[in-house]
């Protein structure tokens, strides 16, 4: 639920993107609006590693739950916040700068929500079945992107532009608000993970969770921020520049841009648990290493036949774009979390997942748009896919399979303040 709601402010802004230029930025050139946008997606994420940092290593002390239950509400809270903000022209500067502090909100909040969820959802599940239940957590990123899509086209489709533009993109903001109760409600109401109630009853939480994050698995933090730029510069490729890259970049109808994405969306929504289960049996190695491989060899291909504008290579493109990226999302909830042991895995895996996505996530359509703006050149997109490929196939090579490790019972390491998580027994 916390996942969804991130995403559906992710699809919503990026989907309405124009409607949110004309309010904030009204005297802006285009191009110039464009940019402000989408340093309105970037800038959040100078603080979301500063909510990994804190509230990381906070779930690792205190637990899971609690940490996020308050990330689910800031997140949603700064979500519908968005939605009641006046426009330029109603009190001037003060506008964007009410944007950016919501969107500031946002990325503290978000750098403790994918960690901790990623962790709630690998320690409660089976060890033999956690690429099936860890696969949930992006179902809950496409969920929230495809509702944040579909909601931005029937604005689109069921307003005029006078009204979209005065108060209908409003809408799918202020929508954050109940879904964000909803998710508070049944985050509250659930008990701890078992993994950490263990760990709490040996007494082997940590007192000091980031000196010991730190101290003990920056080797596994480094490897998953190399990997995670290619996910990261995927995700946001596709996620959230796709559609304006579609409409501004490239003249598509806007309506048939957005159908087509809100297309591919569902099909991976169809496919990703069947891909984490698949990795149970296989393993997360090969298929996050297939997708590294085949988006640095077919980027460029998909954005050629993108770059045709007629919707049948159009939806090819984007269609094998969105595979590679599947491949990825329907493995990394239950791969990334088994790198770290139970004792700093919140804390480690936030802080590694927040500060790779700081760098090369929400940056990815700024980039995206200014290096085309400075080449001309449509393929850029494609080449930084391809060099965040080629640069995460070597720490996949050297991350460990982690399918066959069981997270469930921490166990120390003798004559040392380490823990570490046990082999799943050949019989399970």
């Amino acid at each position: 639920m916390g996942n969804a709601i991130e995403w559906f402010d992710y699809a919503i802004y990026g989907y309405l993107a124009a409607s949110v230029a004309l309010n904030f930025f009204p005297d802006a050139s285009p191009t110039a609006q464009q940019m402000l946008v989408f340093a309105g997606v970037a800038i959040p994420f100078i603080l979301r590693p500063l909510g990994g940092i804190i509230l990381g290593p906070l779930g690792d002390r205190f637990g899971r739950r609690q940490v996020l239950a308050v990330t689910i509400v800031l997140m949603s809270g700064a979500t519908f916040v968005i939605g009641l903000i006046p426009s330029f022209n109603a009190i001037g500067l003060a506008a964007p700068i009410l944007l950016l502090t919501a969107r500031l909100v946002q990325g503290f909040s978000t750098g403790g929500e994918y960690g901790g969820a990623a962790t709630f959802i690998a320690e409660y599940a089976p060890d033999k079945r956690r690429g099936f239940f860890g696969s949930f957590l992006e179902f809950g990123t496409l969920t929230g992107t495809v509702l944040g899509a579909s909601l931005a086209t029937a604005v689109q489709l069921g307003l005029s532009p006078e009204q979209l533009n005065s108060w209908g993109w409003r809408i799918p903001f202020l929508i954050a608000g109940p879904l964000g109760l909803v998710g508070f409600y049944l985050r509250s109401k659930l008990e701890d993970t078992p993994a950490f109630r263990a760990a709490e009853q040996e007494n082997s939480t940590t007192g000091t969770p980031f000196t010991e994050v730190m101290r003990n698995v920056w080797p596994q933090i480094l490897n998953l921020i190399g990997f995670v730029m290619l996910l990261n510069v995927a995700n946001y490729t596709l996620l959230v520049y796709m559609p304006t890259y579609l409409t501004q970049v490239l003249g598509i109808d806007e309506t048939e841009s957005l159908l087509v994405l809100i297309g591919v969306m569902l099909v991976m929504l169809l496919i990703i648990t069947p891909i984490g289960a698949l990795s149970d049996r296989i393993g997360r190695k090969p298929l996050l290493l297939g997708s590294a491989v085949g988006t640095l060899v077919l980027a460029c291909p998909a954005f050629l036949l993108i770059g045709l504008k007629s919707w049948l290579p159009v939806t090819l493109g984007i269609a094998i774009l969105g595979l590679g990226l599947v491949a990825m999302l329907g493995t990394i909830g239950s791969a990334l979390p088994a790198m770290f042991p139970t004792r700093n895995r919140y804390g480690g895996f936030s802080i590694g997942y927040a500060t790779s996505t700081a760098a090369f996530g929400g940056t990815a359509p700024l980039i995206n748009t200014a290096l085309i703006s400075a080449t001309g050149n449509d393929l850029m997109p494609a080449f930084y896919l391809m060099l965040a490929a080629a640069v995460a196939i070597v720490p996949l090579i050297l991350m460990p399979e982690t399918s066959r490790i069981s997270i469930a019972h921490p166990t120390r390491i003798p004559g040392t303040d380490k823990y570490v998580d046990a082999e799943v027994p050949a019989s399970a």
